[in-house]
């Protein structure tokens, strides 16, 4: 039986497996610490009966008043364990600490427009498409900001779309 539990700084010595897929970004272990040492709760692993990282997640709180939510900074699963639901668990993790935890309104994510297995699967999640970021990867490829409501939002409008895209730098947070 796989097991989920809170990131550890020994993980980012095992988790390569899973990192290394084209459409994973990979950050510095900085990066990662950062993450680690500010939000625990949002940085989980997905470890199989062996203990080989089957995936991970993580995230942040961030934003003021009806913008206060959870946001998906990396959420993936290594290739052999793909369309076995570790994607969903991690990420219904991750939606229940920003109700529970964080009391927020929604839960946002960023993916390339590319990416249409990711955005089918976000959309199985609940996820629905709030705003095309133009050249938010690298300056090279749009991203979609994918937005979920939670509970507080009772008007859902968090999640209702802009008729426009913006630039990276008029993003809120």
């Amino acid at each position: 039986m796989s097991t989920t539990r809170r990131f550890r700084c020994d993980d980012l010595l095992k988790f390569n497996n899973v990192n290394l897929d084209v459409l994973t970004e990979t950050y510095n272990m900085p990066f990662y610490l950062q993450y680690l040492t500010t939000w625990p709760e949002y940085f989980l692993i997905k470890e199989s009966p062996d203990g080989t990282p089957m995936g991970y997640i993580m995230g942040k709180a961030e934003g003021q008043k009806e913008l206060w939510h959870g946001h998906v900074t990396a959420v993936t699963v290594a290739p052999e364990y793909r369309r076995l639901g570790v994607a969903k668990q991690l990420m219904d993790s991750l939606e229940t600490v920003s109700e529970n935890v964080y009391n927020a309104f929604f839960v946002d994510l960023f993916v390339r427009v590319s990416n249409t297995l990711a955005i089918n699967m976000y959309n199985a999640f609940g996820y629905s498409v709030y705003r095309r970021v133009l050249g938010y990867y690298s300056g090279e490829e749009d991203a979609f900001d994918m937005r979920k409501a939670l509970p507080r939002d009772t008007d859902k409008k968090s999640v209702v779309p802009l008729s426009h895209p913006i630039m990276p730098e008029d993003l809120e947070w």
